[in-house]
Parts: structure tokens; sequence; C-alpha cells
């Protein structure tokens, strides 16, 4: 399939030969859901914690006498029942991470990569960089794409260090490399802007296996 391909102006200069594999597929719901889940789950830090009645710091003692007060027996204060007392099958820390089979994943990412091209959400931009790693660069070419404010998603060939550094400050943009894409990120943004290396990169590295 073919491409336009836009300048840093958001002027159409040239097309591009796309893999239909990749960017013109029947698009898998399931696979994008499972992948999503999937990284969700992957940032949770599971840190939540809570007192059983055998680690609360509580008295031992008899709360008040066996017989005559007309209350239930208690043998100490830090029964679960009791105000400060300990707590019933509470969360303790646990590892929510989980893995998802390759081939989901790659679906999932060709799915979502469709998805954009059928939502004119997918723009395909010619390769830059910064040269000095500045915001307001990289910012002026959200301007010209009309992204400013909107979730924003660049995705590159290589790990350009320039333009991560000028993204830091742009709370909306998220910077990712062709081979290491968020399912997360393809669904929710509201732009996805692949530079033409990139594009061609996507094509051979999802289509062919």
């Amino acid at each position: 399939m073919e491409a336009k391909v836009y300048s840093t102006s958001a002027k159409e200069i040239r097309t591009v030969e796309l893999n239909e594999e990749v960017f013109a597929r029947e698009v898998s719901d399931g696979a994008i859901y499972y992948a999503v889940k999937n990284e969700l789950a992957n940032r949770r830090v599971g840190t939540a914690c809570t007192k059983t009645r055998a680690e609360v710091n509580y008295s031992n003692t008899k709360p008040f006498k066996q017989k005559g007060t007309g209350s239930a027996r208690r043998g100490d204060k830090k029964s679960p029942v009791m105000v400060g007392g300990g707590t019933i099958f509470g969360p303790k820390p646990r590892d929510y991470s989980y893995t998802t089979p390759k081939k989901v994943k790659r679906l999932a990412y060709k799915s979502l990569l469709s998805l954009g091209v059928q939502e004119d959400r997918l723009v395909v931009v010619e390769d830059f960089t910064s040269e000095n790693g500045k915001t307001k660069d990289l910012a002026q070419i959200m301007k010209a794409f009309e992204t400013e404010n909107q979730r924003t998603v660049i995705v590159m060939k290589d790990d350009d260090a320039m333009i991560r550094r000028s993204a830091r400050n742009i709370p909306y943009l998220h910077v990712l490399a062709y081979d290491k894409l968020s399912a997360k990120e393809l669904l929710y943004g509201r732009k996805i802007l692949v530079l033409e290396s990139a594009a061609v990169e996507l094509g051979k590295f999802y289509g062919e296996r």
C-alpha cells in the first residue's frame, strides 16, 4: 500500500510503499485487549499491605472479664472485629506481572497500526532529529501537525537521544522505538507520527515473522 509522506511542516512531499500485512490488515480487538491489559498489569507496583491479627502491635491482655458484662468473649484487642484490630484476608505485597504470547503481542501491534491508518491517526513523517535537543524545536513540529495538548506518539527507527531529550518536557508526547512499541500508547494516541525509516522497518520487523 502507498502512504503519503509529510515534511516536518506537515506538507505532503512524496509517497512510500508500506507493508499491507502490518498497516492494512484486519484488526483483532481481542489481541489489542490482551496486550493492553498485560501492559497495565505489568506496571502495577503491588505494594498494598495490611496487617493480620498476628502482626498488629497491640496488647495481648484480655480487654474485659470473661463473664458478667453481657458482651461477647474477647481474648485480646487484636481481633479483626475490634477497632484497631487486624484485617481479615487483606491485600499483601504481590507481583501482578505475567507474560503474553509473542504471537498475540505481534498481532496486537499490527492491528493497532492498521487501526491508526483506518482512523487517519497515523501519519508518516520524513526522518528528522533535534540537533540541540531543545523542546521548542519539537514543539514546532507538533504545532504543524495540530497535536498540541493531544496525546501523541512518535515512532523512531533508532533510539535518538536528542529526540527523547526534546520530548521530555512535552507531557502529552511519547517516544517509542519501532521494535519496542507500547499497545497502550498506540491505542490511546490521538496522533501517531511514524518516521519514514521506522515505517519501512515496521513492515520488515512485523511482516516477515
